[in-house]
């Protein structure tokens, strides 16, 4: 089968000799570890174990981490992916083979959560996999006689997303009948937000969203659901602060600009009052005169404090500008939940003692205080059309143009981009009743990039 293989040995003139070398970063994309190669397809490894055939996997932050061997804090070094992997942990697919499975049949379409905890590593149980608490497995460095790894796309053994086919026990599965491919892959992310805003004990009526990527929207349309009268401000930012600016190339070759009013209205329709765009000064001063807040300077200058903020700050930049306006939004006794891939940052924790503020992390998913499956939850509510989340995914691209598709991925709302998408052998192409519905609205942030629309000499052809 084929796979999108990580390999650091793609950029590394030393490897494997100066010919092979450069032939492996030829083939490397914008110097890149990544290349598309045929691999062995894995075969389940014991009763339960079933082979997925992807539709679509989704491209996240984490997984553009990986490919650009960003460094990872010191302290979550023991839980960095294996040298050579395969991507992909956000997928919706079909089960190809299954190996004395309980309730899993070829067929079968599913949601995958892909986080490996004890059991299916072939090892005892610790602590927090006996209590339920999986997505905590005190043996997540740990491999076992099953596999390795923290989850799908990290793992050697069971492969990732971004290929033909990947290993996966069906205690990972949730049936996806009556989800459509496009709402299927948003499973994992969609699991991600509602387990954030799960953490969040609400006290008040006011919640900011910081960030405008599909974790950011998706934790909006979270929020307006179980939060109905919520008040949910989204700062919107169109260049992340861990990516770089968009030189000339990259937009000319973007399929769409990243137009920030279409952005706003975007995110207004998925349950947004208000989305605001500036430095944290502007968005502190407009956030103290709509919660009527009083503004407090410190003394030796620098940005204010509010007196009266909001409740909480879900924080999707997790960077050291995004948290210290957090810390500065939030009202006496409010939560801060840091929902983005951070690392050591200095912050303002005079603040946090203070004012008694609650940092709380959300990095996962698993079983939630009531009880319930994260991704039973979130299962029921893609089932649901309410549930308004069909404009997250944005672009969709084969394999083979994995050049595009990590770039788009890359830039971002600056490109447009909300989620992109590999396409799978198991994927259904876009309804052409959808496209000309996409078409019919131009006022739509992007428009959904399938294997038949492609980017010409910057236009945009549909067929």
């Amino acid at each position: 089968m084929r796979a999108l293989v990580v390999d650091p040995t793609l950029i590394d003139p030393g490897s494997g000799g100066r010919g092979r070398g450069r032939r492996r970063r030829a083939q490397a994309s914008s110097s890149l570890p990544v290349e598309v190669r045929d691999v062995r397809t894995p075969v389940p490894p014991g009763p339960g174990w079933v082979l997925i055939r992807p539709a679509l996997a989704g491209i996240c932050s984490t997984d553009l981490a990986l490919v650009h061997r960003d460094p990872v804090p010191n302290v979550l070094s023991a839980y960095t992916a294996p040298s050579t992997f395969i991507p992909g942990h956000e997928v919706v697919g079909v089960v190809e083979r299954a190996s004395s499975t309980r309730w899993a049949r070829e067929g079968d379409r599913v949601l995958v959560e892909p986080t490996l905890r004890c059991a299916h590593k072939g090892l005892a149980e610790c602590r927090r996999c006996r209590a339920g608490d999986t997505h905590l497995c005190e043996n997540a460095d740990r491999g076992g006689s099953l596999c390795s790894g923290r989850s799908v796309g990290s793992s050697e053994k069971a492969g990732g997303g971004w290929s033909e086919g990947f290993l996966v026990h069906e205690d990972m599965l949730v049936p996806a009948d009556g989800i459509s491919d496009q709402r299927g892959v948003l499973a994992e992310p969609a699991a991600t937000a509602l387990h954030a805003v799960l953490r969040w004990t609400r006290r008040g009526d006011t919640a900011v969203v910081i960030g405008s990527g599909a974790l950011s929207r998706l934790i909006v349309a979270t929020l307006r659901r179980l939060h109905p009268d919520l008040d949910i401000i989204v700062l919107h930012d169109a260049r992340s602060t861990t990516r770089p600016r968009m030189g000339r190339r990259h937009r000319e070759s973007a399929p769409l600009n990243g137009d920030p009013n279409a952005a706003f209205m975007a995110i207004r329709s998925i349950g947004a009052n208000r989305v605001w765009h500036g430095s944290s000064e502007q968005m502190l001063q407009k956030t103290a005169e709509h919660m009527e807040a009083r503004v407090m300077r410190p003394a030796g200058g620098g940005l204010p404090v509010l007196d009266g903020g909001v409740d909480v700050v879900f924080d999707c930049r997790a960077s050291a500008l995004s948290i210290d306006l957090a810390v500065r939004l939030l009202r006496a006794g409010g939560t801060l939940v840091l929902c983005g891939r951070s690392g050591r940052h200095e912050i303002e924790w005079s603040l946090i003692w203070a004012r008694e503020l609650t940092v709380r992390g959300a990095a996962s998913y698993g079983r939630e205080p009531d009880g319930k499956r994260t991704f039973g939850t979130i299962r029921e509510w893609l089932s649901d059309s309410s549930f308004p989340v069909d404009g997250v995914v944005t672009h969709r691209f084969p394999l083979d143009e994995y050049n595009a598709a990590l770039s788009i991925a890359q830039a971002g709302t600056a490109a447009g981009a909300v989620k992109v998408v590999f396409e799978g052998p198991a994927a259904t192409s876009l309804r052409p009743a959808a496209a000309a519905i996409v078409a019919q609205q131009p006022d739509e942030p992007v428009l959904l990039q399938s294997t038949a629309a492609r980017v010409r000499g910057g236009r945009v052809k549909v067929s």
